[in-house]
C-alpha cells in the first residue's frame, strides 16, 4: 500500500480531526529526530512544539501525545510493600505538561485500583484548565454490574481525580464477554443512559468507549451511533495490528474504517503492543538502525499511530522518564511516515509476524491468578527469547495443550542451542520464581475472562512449561 492509499485510507473525509502545522522541534536544524550526544535531557526537548489535533465536538486542542496512567513508577514504602511513587509521578506529569501534553488516561482498575488517585493528585496541582482527564466505567466484576454499584464507581472516580467533570468518559473494553457482558455492564442496568445523561449535564464532555475482543459488540455500539452519538472510540492501532491482530481481535484496518465512516475521532491505545514493538529480535532492531541510527525503535510505531489523520491522540504508559522524553521528540513536531516508511513498517510487520510470540501486553487484568502465577512475567520472558532467537523448536499449543505430556523435537546438539537453552533457563528462574512459574497452572481458566487480547492463557503457560521441560531433559 502506498502513502496515497494510506494516507487515504487513513484519513479520508477527517477534516474536523486535522494535525497542527507545526516547525521543527530542534531549534536551528532540520533533523529533528537526531538527539544530542548522550542520553535525551529535559533541555533537549523545546515546549512549545507539540502536535495537536481538533476535537470536532468542542473545538479544543488535543496533545497527539497522551499520557497513558496504568504503568506509574514504583517504589517500596516504610513496611516493604510496593506503592505508587506520588513524587516520581508527580515529575512526570510535570514534565509532560510543561512540553505540550494535556491529555491523560487512567482508570479505577489500573495499578491496582490506585491509579485515578496518584494521578489526581499529580493532576490537581495545575490548573484544571491545562488537562483533560480520561476515565472509564471498568465495571468488570459481576457484583459491580448494579446501576447504584456502578454509579457509585462513576462518583468515586470524581472523588478520586479531585474533579467535578470528566472530559473523556469511556466504557471499559466493550467485547470483553461479547453481547451477555455489555448488557450487563452497560444497558440492562442502564447505566449508558445515565452516561449519556451525564453529558447532557456537563458533567461528562465527551462520552465513548474502548474496544477489545468481540467484532459484534464494537459493531453494535457503532449501529447506536446517531443515538448515543459517540464522541470518540478507543482502538488498538499499530502497524502489526494493522492486517495482523491476534486471535480474538480485530485488524485496525477495519476498525479504523468504521470509525472514519462515521466521523469518530480515534484514540489509540498499545501503539507498542505492550513493548512489543520496541523489544524486537536483533535482526528487525538492525533493520530499523540501518535506516535512522539515531532514532529510537520505538518511535518508529508512535509515528504510524500518529499519521493517521483522525486520531485524536495516542496513549503511551510512560513509566520512566526517558520514555516520555523519547516520545515528546518524536510528536514535537510529528513527523509524518513517507509512502515508502509505510511499506517498510508492514514489511517488517510481515517478518515479525514469523515468530511465535504471545500477544500479551503486560495489562495484568489476569492477575492476581489465584494460584500464585506470575503470568505476564511468563510470557514476557518467553516473548524476550523469541525475539532474542533463544528459542529452538517450541512445541505447538495444540500438541501441548492436549497431551502436556506429548515429546516435542528435540533440538539439535550444538554450541548455539546450548548458549540459547541456558540463557532461556537462567533467565525464567531470575525473571520468575520457581513457585510462580507455568508448572503451578491447574487449568482453571479464570484467568481467560480477563485477557483483552482472549488470549488461551492456560494453552500457552502448558505450551511454555512442555518447553522448558523438554530444555531440562535434553541439555546439549
Amino acid at each position: 500500500m502506498n502513502r496515497r492509499n494510506f494516507l487515504k485510507k487513513l484519513g479520508a473525509g477527517a477534516a474536523a480531526v486535522t494535525a497542527a502545522a507545526l516547525p521543527s522541534c530542534r531549534p536551528r536544524t532540520e533533523a529533528a529526530d537526531v538527539p544530542e550526544e548522550g542520553p535525551l535531557t529535559v533541555a533537549d526537548i523545546p515546549k512549545d512544539k507539540m502536535t495537536y489535533r481538533t476535537n470536532p465536538k468542542t473545538g479544543e486542542k488535543v496533545s497527539l501525545l497522551g499520557y497513558g496512567c496504568m504503568r506509574w513508577p514504583q517504589t517500596t514504602n516504610d513496611k516493604g510493600e510496593e506503592v505508587l511513587d506520588q513524587e516520581a509521578v508527580n515529575q512526570l506529569v510535570d514534565t509532560a505538561l510543561a512540553h505540550g501534553v494535556n491529555y491523560f488516561d487512567t482508570s479505577p482498575a489500573y495499578c491496582k485500583g490506585d491509579s485515578e488517585r496518584v494521578t489526581g493528585v499529580a493532576l490537581a496541582r495545575h490548573p484544571r484548565s491545562s488537562y483533560f482527564i480520561a476515565t472509564k466505567l471498568s465495571n468488570f466484576d459481576p457484583s459491580t454490574w448494579s446501576h447504584e454499584k456502578s454509579v457509585e464507581m462513576y462518583h468515586n472516580s470524581l472523588r478520586q481525580l479531585q474533579t467535578d467533570y470528566i472530559d473523556y468518559m469511556l466504557l471499559h473494553a466493550i467485547g470483553m464477554g461479547g453481547m451477555d457482558a455489555l448488557n450487563g455492564r452497560y444497558i440492562d442496568n442502564g447505566i449508558l443512559d445515565f452516561l449519556a445523561a451525564e453529558r447532557e449535564a456537563g458533567r461528562i464532555r465527551n462520552l465513548g468507549f474502548s474496544y477489545h475482543g468481540d467484532i459484534k459488540v464494537f459493531d453494535h455500539l457503532l449501529s447506536l451511533h446517531d443515538k448515543y452519538k459517540w464522541d470518540f472510540v478507543q482502538i488498538q492501532l499499530n502497524y502489526v495490528d494493522w492486517t495482523h491482530a491476534s486471535e480474538g481481535n480485530t485488524n485496525a484496518e477495519y476498525l479504523y474504517g468504521e470509525l472514519q465512516k462515521r466521523g469518530i475521532p480515534a484514540v489509540i491505545m498499545e501503539p507498542l503492543l505492550g513493548g512489543r514493538l520496541s523489544n524486537v529480535d536483533d535482526n528487525i532492531a538492525t533493520r530499523f538502525k540501518t535506516r535512522e541510527p539515531q532514532r529510537s525503535i520505538a518511535s518508529w510505531a508512535f509515528r504510524y499511530a500518529g499519521t493517521p489523520e483522525g486520531v485524536l491522540t495516542v496513549l503511551s504508559g510512560m513509566t520512566r522518564m526517558e520514555h516520555l522524553l523519547d516520545n515528546l521528540r518524536t510528536y514535537c513536531p510529528l513527523k509524518p511516515l513517507t509512502d515508502e516508511e509505510v511499506q517498510f513498517l508492514y514489511q517488517t510487520a510481515d517478518i515479525m509476524m514469523q515468530f511465535p510470540t504471545i500477544p500479551c501486553n503486560d495489562c495484568k487484568y489476569c492477575m492476581p491468578c489465584p494460584y500464585g502465577i506470575d503470568i505476564p512475567s511468563i510470557f514476557i520472558h518467553y516473548n524476550k527469547c523469541v525475539n532474542s532467537g533463544s528459542i529452538i523448536n517450541p512445541p505447538s499449543i495444540e500438541t501441548a495443550a492436549s497431551d502436556p505430556s506429548a515429546s516435542v523435537s528435540t533440538p539439535k546438539p550444538s554450541k548455539a542451542y546450548a548458549e540459547a537453552r541456558r540463557a532461556f533457563l537462567i533467565g525464567y528462574d531470575r525473571s520468575v520464581p520457581k513457585l510462580r512459574q507455568a508448572d503451578h497452572c491447574i487449568g482453571c481458566r479464570t484467568c481467560n475472562s480477563h485477557c483483552p487480547q482472549n488470549i488461551n492463557i492456560p494453552a500457552e503457560l502448558t505450551r511454555i512449561n512442555t518447553y522448558v521441560e523438554s530444555l531440562k531433559q535434553n541439555p546439549a
